[in-house]
């Protein structure tokens, strides 16, 4: 069985953030901005709360099975609750979406190239 890839957004909004918290955050702001944003195992975190309160984390995981796909929503949904809470931010409306990239649609470059191997393999003129 082969190892599948899942990436999982979680998104929400900060809720009841005191004046000190709103600062220390816009303090951060540039190590948590969406041009720094990236799927990784322990969770990006991206947001602009000089502009709205939304944020969003990025986690990076992976499973055997389709169904564990689940299983990694939920790990990806607690990081960042556990998150949020430790450092005391009120959230509301947390939700998720998660993508099994074994799954995802080839882009022009990928069936470029995967219908050139496929020709190395078949011994086939493709040009």
């Amino acid at each position: 069985m082969s190892t599948r890839t899942f990436r999982v957004t979680v998104r929400g909004v900060f809720d009841g953030l005191s004046a000190d918290q709103r600062a220390g955050l816009l303090a951060r702001a540039a190590e948590h901005d969406v041009l720094r944003a990236a799927f990784t195992p322990e969770g990006s975190l991206t947001y602009d709360v000089a502009v709205r309160p939304a944020f969003t984390f990025r986690f990076l995981d992976s499973g055997e099975a389709e169904e564990d796909i689940l299983e990694a929503t939920e790990r990806a949904e607690e990081s960042a609750r556990a998150w949020l809470e430790q450092r005391g931010y009120g959230y509301k409306n947390l939700r998720s979406t998660a993508e099994d990239l074994s799954r995802a649609p080839l882009g022009k470059r990928q069936r470029r190239e995967a219908a050139r191997k496929g020709c190395e393999l078949l011994a086939a003129d493709c040009a």
